[in-house]
């Protein structure tokens, strides 16, 4: 046997950042950018918009539990292919939308394919690589939400400028199209475990023999999930991250051309800045969580963009607005990761997509929650100052609730 050839686990790690570049930063970031053409064609108030998102956020929290343990079952593969391909669909019908119900079925169904494709490819690294390697593994995964978001932010302006007033129809299409052809990707590469192709776990150096045959019995322990006191826990801080982290996400763009009077081009090349910030903050923090311990680096990360809301409310001036950016950029994916990791320490390699489901549960009421509130402040005050200073002390309160994660390593015995 070659022992310098290229272990495969790195391409199914590389596929699912594929995965979420499509599913994260083209399904669901992409709507921060077209929101205020919409608004516009469509004729709808913020409540309506920021319904649209908790629509969209529904079918996630729907599908993400609902996935995950489908995942466990039959295998990531076959589950993201078939999510990411109903993703694309719906997001074309988006761009068909005449009225706020269908707008609202469209994006329902884009947040149920975005769930099922989401929740596996971010449990890929806890099926492929070791506890000391998963929060590196992870964060690579979760780098495709800031890609996505950084293509989108250069791409989707230039659509709306060539299209004119229909330009989010054809932003929805071609968003569509691509996540189709990301679908046709990750069926032809993703594998389900290593044991399946005759290897091991990258970072495994030695038999311990927990063989396939017995990882089996363990993984189909569901019980396991429900009664750990841990991770319920754990899925309550990640609501807290899914409430705060989405109202600056939807509401991004609108803040800055309706109430700052930023250009729409301006608004894209932050939003892009973002996104190409964001692409290794996922590395960075799963990395300093695999060396801090899970507790510390989540406590960290949540001050961090605690900070990054605070000033974009407050420091309302150009400067203030690409600190925002880039604090939030560095940061943006920090949870998701180390949450991600966390879940599969706890339950286990086999048992982590049903796991990551569980808590994604109380991360999609906090999405669900998040964009409905958000919106109401905005219409009631006719500011969103008021919305991010909220996210910010949401995430203080994370911050807190994050220094209480309980260090479990679980790799089924």
């Amino acid at each position: 046997m070659n022992t310098n050839r290229t272990h495969y686990g790195w391409f199914v790690i590389l596929a699912g950042l594929l995965v979420t570049i499509g599913a994260h930063g083209f399904g669901r970031m992409s709507y921060t950018l077209i929101l205020p053409a919409m608004k516009d064609g469509l004729h709808f108030s913020y409540t309506e918009l920021g319904l649209l998102g908790t629509g969209n956020f529904i079918g996630y929290l729907l599908m993400a539990i609902v996935g995950g343990f489908l995942s466990a079952r039959v295998g990531p593969r076959i589950v993201i292919t078939l999510a990411l391909v109903l993703m694309g669909f719906t997001m074309i019908l988006t761009g068909f939308a005449e009225s706020f119900g269908f707008a609202f079925g469209a994006r329902l169904l884009t947040g149920l394919g975005n769930g099922a494709a989401f929740v596996p490819a971010m449990a890929l690294g806890s099926a492929w690589f070791a506890v000391e390697r998963r929060g590196f593994a992870t964060g690579i995964v979760s780098g495709g939400i800031g890609g996505g978001t950084m293509i989108a932010g250069l791409v989707v302006p230039l659509i709306l400028g060539a299209y004119g007033a229909e330009g989010w129809r054809f932003a929805w299409y071609y968003l569509g199209a691509a996540v189709l052809v990301i679908a046709c990707v990750a069926g032809l590469v993703i594998r389900n475990r290593p044991e399946n192709i005759g290897l091991r776990q990258i970072g495994v150096k030695t038999n311990t023999g927990n063989g396939p045959a017995k990882l089996t019995g363990a993984a189909l322990d569901w019980g396991r999930i429900y009664k750990m006191r841990a991770v319920w826990y754990l899925g309550t801080v990640y609501f807290l991250y899914g409430f705060s982290y989405i109202i600056y996400m939807t509401f991004f763009a609108a803040y800055l051309c309706r109430e700052m009077g930023v250009s729409a081009g301006e608004a894209g090349r932050l939003w892009a800045l973002v996104g190409g910030l964001s692409i290794f903050c996922g590395v960075i923090w799963g990395g300093l969580s695999d060396k801090l311990g899970r507790a510390r680096g989540a406590a960290f990360a949540y001050v961090a963009l605690a900070l990054s809301y605070a000033i974009f409310a407050l420091f309302q001036v150009k400067l203030g607005f690409y600190l925002s950016a880039v604090v939030f950029g560095l940061t943006a994916w920090s949870i998701p990761t180390i949450m991600a990791a966390t879940a599969g320490d706890y339950v286990g390699p086999r048992l982590a997509p049903a796991g990551l489901g569980f808590i994604t549960l109380f991360f999609g009421i906090g999405q669900a929650l998040g964009p409905w509130i958000g919106g109401y402040l905005a219409d009631a005050t006719k500011s969103f100052s008021g919305p991010f200073l909220v996210a910010c002390a949401v995430s203080i309160i994370g911050a807190v609730m994050s220094l209480g994660l309980k260090p479990i390593h679980t790799d089924e015995s």
